[in-house]
C-alpha cells in the first residue's frame, strides 16, 4: 500500500475496481483545513479521464507494472501491431489504449506498460515529440498574416496539424505527442 505522498506522474493505481494511471497531480495545502492531493486519472481499460481528490495520508493501492520497449510495425484496422525490441515477440493492441495513434510512424519505438501480475498490456507511452514530414500544405500567401497565423497541414502518418504559414510540403516538423501541436521545423 502506498500513500498520497508517493503519488507521481505515471503511477498506476487500483481505484474503484479499475486500474488508473496518474497523468497530473497537485499537492494542495490550504491555509485552513487539511492538505489534499488533486489528481487527474486516466482509466487504462476504457481511456476515460476523471478528476479525483485524495485527502493527505489516504492509502492507495499501487499496481506493479513493467515497462518494455516495443517497435511499432503496422496498423490493421483498429489494431496496432508492435514487436518487443529484445525478444522479438509481437503483440496487437487496440488503438483505444494509445494516446496519439495518428502520430505513430512505422518503425518508431514506444514504451508499453504491462501489468506484472496478469502480463496484460495496460498503456502505450509515446515519446514526448515526434518528427514527421509534411505531405500536404496549402501555400502560404505573403502578407496574409496577422500574428501567429496557422494553416492545416497533413503529415506522413495522415494526421492533420495546424502549422505556421512558412511550412511547406516536404518540410520536417516536430510535433508534441501530448497535445498534437506543432513545436518547430526541423532542419536536416
Amino acid at each position: 500500500m502506498a500513500s498520497t505522498a508517493d503519488i507521481r506522474n505515471g503511477l498506476c493505481i487500483k481505484y474503484n475496481n479499475d486500474i488508473y494511471k496518474i497523468i497530473e497531480f497537485l499537492h494542495v495545502k490550504p491555509g485552513k483545513g487539511p492538505a489534499f492531493v488533486r489528481t487527474k486519472l486516466k482509466s487504462l481499460t476504457n481511456g476515460k479521464v476523471l478528476d479525483n481528490t485524495f485527502s493527505a495520508g489516504h492509502k492507495i493501492e499501487e499496481v506493479r507494472v513493467e515497462t518494455h520497449e516495443f517497435q511499432f510495425l503496422y496498423a490493421e484496422g483498429d489494431n496496432y501491431n508492435f514487436m518487443h525490441t529484445e525478444t522479438y515477440e509481437q503483440i496487437s493492441l487496440n488503438k483505444d489504449i494509445l494516446d496519439a495513434p495518428q502520430l505513430l510512424k512505422e518503425g518508431s519505438t514506444v514504451k508499453v506498460i504491462i501489468n506484472a501480475e496478469t502480463e496484460a498490456p495496460l498503456s502505450v507511452d509515446m515519446p514526448a515529440s515526434v518528427v514527421l514530414e509534411v505531405t500536404y500544405a496549402e501555400p502560404g500567401v505573403k502578407g496574409n498574416t496577422a500574428t501567429n497565423a496557422t494553416k492545416p497541414a497533413k503529415v506522413e502518418t495522415g494526421a492533420s496539424v495546424n502549422v505556421p504559414l512558412f511550412i511547406n510540403e516536404g518540410d520536417k516538423i516536430k510535433i508534441d505527442t501530448a497535445s498534437g501541436a506543432y513545436m518547430e521545423r526541423v532542419k536536416e
